[in-house]
């Protein structure tokens, strides 16, 4: 529900009208968003509400020497326009009641949904000018629980208005939907076998019009055949889930670790995912657990990941580097600590396909329990190469906060100076730590 002039609507042709879309409005809800975005979101609000952080866009494959050609003016424009048009949104007591569900999501509490209930993005937050590069540069500073919630639309708004101008949008759309009937063709002759997946597609989307079809269909699918489609428990949009009655997925990101590790005077970022783990299970406990290893890298992730966090948490995410190198380092870690791996769940996320995560759940399924995350390869663009684009958390409390990584393509930073000192740090502690 938008609110404009002071009054609440829901009509699409007035909201396009009232802010001269091009297109109709790309975010149409403030659950619009991936759930790891409230699990995240709580702990900011309840431990770290005065944390300031700043958010940069990248646009990975756009601009110079790169696979496609740069966004231009009238792009920026459009992205402008629909950002103000989600800065008039509004959470709706639905949605809200949805989210704090207790059954579902028992780790909700009410104070966090009373402050949702307030809460709504503001533009003057976010920043959108040209870039020399890549045709288009957007920052967002303010405080960490409140910009946080911006990453996903900036993406969706981003990766979409450029689909819709750059190409054939109808033709791209007749392409999704082919390409898509044709792996869950696939899956229900068996080919396809991923065992237990969620759609993790929203901030790289062609568009909200194509992630909606996409996870209707999928619900159909399952409500009517039997086989490998059986696996698909949801998606990780919180709007889609409540729309469609699925699961909505999604436990914690890169931005947790990087701001609550790294982002705070008294900690040594060497040590990011101890600070930010405790802080984790101090204000969750059991209840919502699936550690992300890669932000620092997994090998020293693996310090801090001793008895207590590998038991208290219900299994660990896999992001970069060689799934198959890390899953088999996962199991073992589990085993070192007399812990069981076929009590955890090893959570594949790495820009998988149907292809390869058949192929990891193969190979793991008798080892660990299995599951994936399987994002653009769903909800992209299926007829032209998607676009790699990134919002990434680059400042908080104005320390520079980095993402390191398994792979160094992957390393994101304003700051070389930090990478090199963080590098530096992780270095010292792995050779002088037992």
């Amino acid at each position: 529900m938008w609110e404009i002039e002071g009054k609440r609507t829901s009509d699409l042709a007035q909201v396009q009208k009232y802010f001269n879309l091009k297109y109709p409005p790309m975010v149409q809800s403030l659950l619009d968003q991936d759930m790891y975005k409230f699990s995240m979101g709580q702990i900011y609000h309840a431990k770290f509400s005065s944390m300031h952080a700043t958010w940069d866009f990248k646009a990975r494959n756009v601009g110079d020497d790169c696979e496609k050609e740069k966004y231009t003016q009238d792009d920026l424009e459009e992205i402008k326009k629909q950002l103000q048009a989600y800065c008039a949104l509004r959470f709706e007591d639905y949605e809200l009641k949805w989210l704090s569900d207790s059954k579902a999501r028992p780790w909700i509490h009410h104070n966090f949904v009373n402050f949702l209930k307030f809460w709504h993005p503001v533009f003057s937050d976010i920043t959108v000018e040209s870039d020399e590069k890549t045709g288009l540069s957007v920052t967002v500073k303010g405080v960490q629980e409140y910009v946080s919630y911006y990453e996903i639309p900036i993406l969706e708004i981003a990766a979409e208005v450029y689909y819709r101008n750059h190409y054939f949008y109808d033709g791209l759309v007749k392409a999704f939907k082919e390409k898509t009937l044709e792996k869950l063709d696939k899956m229900n002759r068996g080919i396809y076998n991923p065992g237990v997946f969620s759609e993790f597609g929203t901030r790289r989307r062609l568009s909200y019009e194509t992630q909606e079809w996409l996870i209707e269909t999928l619900k159909n699918e399952k409500a009517k055949n039997d086989g490998p489609i059986q696996g698909f428990i949801g998606t990780s949009n919180c709007h889609l889930a409540r729309k469609f009655g699925l699961t909505a997925v999604g436990t914690m990101a890169h931005e947790y670790i990087e701001s609550v590790g790294q982002g705070l005077p008294y900690h040594n970022p060497a040590y990011s995912n101890w600070y930010a783990l405790d802080a984790w299970i101090d204000f969750y406990g059991t209840k919502n657990g699936i550690a992300l290893t890669d932000t620092i890298g997994t090998d020293v992730f693996l310090k801090d990941f001793q008895t207590t966090f590998a038991t208290v948490f219900s299994g660990v995410r896999h992001d970069s580097g060689d799934p198959y190198e890390w899953g088999e380092k996962m199991i073992n870690h589990y085993k070192s600590l007399g812990i069981d791996p076929l009590t955890k769940t090893l959570m594949f996320s790495d820009s998988l396909d149907l292809e390869k995560a058949t192929n990891l759940y193969k190979y793991f399924r008798t080892k660990a329990k299995v599951a994936f995350g399987i994002g653009t390869d769903w909800s992209g663009p299926q007829s032209t190469k998607a676009l790699n684009i990134v919002c990434k958390v680059v400042k908080v409390n104005g320390r520079d906060v980095a993402k390191l990584s398994d792979v160094p393509g992957k390393v994101t930073c304003r700051s070389q100076e930090a990478v090199d000192r963080l590098k530096s740090e992780i270095a010292w502690r792995m050779k002088h730590e037992n």
